[in-house]
């Protein structure tokens, strides 16, 4: 997919954000689709991560994307 292709829109059934991204799929069922933002939290807290320092990354992430 190119970078300027977007999806639907949906709604993230973990936050209830709506988003245009491809989703990640879900750790905790391996079954539901959910947000990017989502997916990313979910891999960060594997590493034990406090939610202020998953929210930086994900800024950082979406200040990187934004600029290319």
């Amino acid at each position: 997919m190119m970078k300027n292709e977007t999806h639907a829109e949906t709604v993230c059934p973990k936050c209830g954000k709506v988003y245009y991204d491809a989703p990640a799929l879900s750790r905790a069922d391996n079954e539901t689709l959910i947000c990017p933002d989502c997916g990313i939290r979910e891999s960060l807290s594997v590493f034990g991560l406090s939610e202020e320092e998953q929210e930086h990354i994900i800024n950082t992430i979406h200040r990187t994307y934004k600029a290319q």
